[in-house]
């Protein structure tokens, strides 16, 4: 690792931060639509769901572990498109020639995600809470939630740094979360598995959301999460290593 790796990072952190807080409607843009399906699905689908409990609070708390992990996945949409924008204005030929750390470059668009995912998880949380959601998690638990959901989307960003440098065009760049956002709906985000169809039923049940949501839940209601949170835990860090190594290597191709 170049020695001077890490400050060459917050010195390039520094910089994509400040282009978020001069286009916050970014980050606004970001949450809109979690917060939207976390109303829709409350107020409007809520009462005819069933699932074990009833009244719109219950199902907020619910709900609510789905609608953090499609946050998540709509931020990382611009976390490509910043890093489209990057390599079409020039400026990855600019820092290569100068003497910086190069994986810096990439790291400093991953903590971006980061810090404005949090923000975005904060804000969708607030609302949840105005909605009524509460929970009887201790400090532990909290830690945990945050632990998990932090993973979950460094696994996703990195996801997105693949796209960024390959996409041809901006479109490109962002459509690929597409898939991302609308995965929580075949999972046990929004219903229970047992509910659905015996194919779409087998695929929920043994796909990622599925079991980091039922993780989050157990953790918001205090309940033992057993051998789930190690499935959880082996998603987010295997589909975070598969990504890792393979928008690196999409890294070299781009600076070769």
């Amino acid at each position: 690792m170049n020695k001077h790796f890490f400050g060459d990072t917050v010195v390039l952190l520094g910089r994509s931060l400040r282009h978020i807080t001069r286009s916050v409607d970014t980050i606004i843009t970001t949450i809109v639509m979690p917060i939207a399906f976390l109303l829709l699905f409350t107020y409007v689908f809520g009462g005819a769901i069933n699932t074990g409990t009833s009244g719109s609070h219950a199902y907020v708390k619910y709900l609510l572990p789905g609608i953090l992990l499609m946050t998540v996945a709509s931020g990382i949409a611009y976390t490509a498109f910043r890093l489209y924008e990057d390599k079409s204005n020039g400026i990855f030929e600019r820092l290569q020639s100068m003497p910086i750390a190069r994986s810096s470059v990439l790291w400093a668009h991953v903590l971006t995600s980061v810090v404005a995912n949090v923000i975005s998880l904060a804000v969708v949380l607030a609302v949840a809470l105005l909605m009524g959601f509460r929970s009887s998690a201790g400090i532990s638990a909290w830690l945990a939630v945050a632990g998990i959901l932090i993973l979950f989307t460094l696994a996703l960003t990195w996801i997105a740094i693949i796209p960024g440098l390959t996409a041809s065009t901006p479109d490109g760049a962002s459509a690929f979360s597409y898939p991302l956002i609308f995965l929580p709906f075949l999972s046990s985000a929004f219903v229970p598995t047992h509910t659905m169809p015996g194919p779409v039923r087998a695929f929920a049940e043994h796909q990622p959301v599925t079991s980091i949501v039922n993780t989050l839940r157990n953790l918001f209601a205090q309940q033992p999460v057993g051998t789930g949170v190690w499935t959880a835990l082996a998603w987010c860090l295997g589909i975070l290593v598969v990504a890792y190594l393979g928008a690196m290597a999409a890294y070299r191709r781009k600076i070769s």
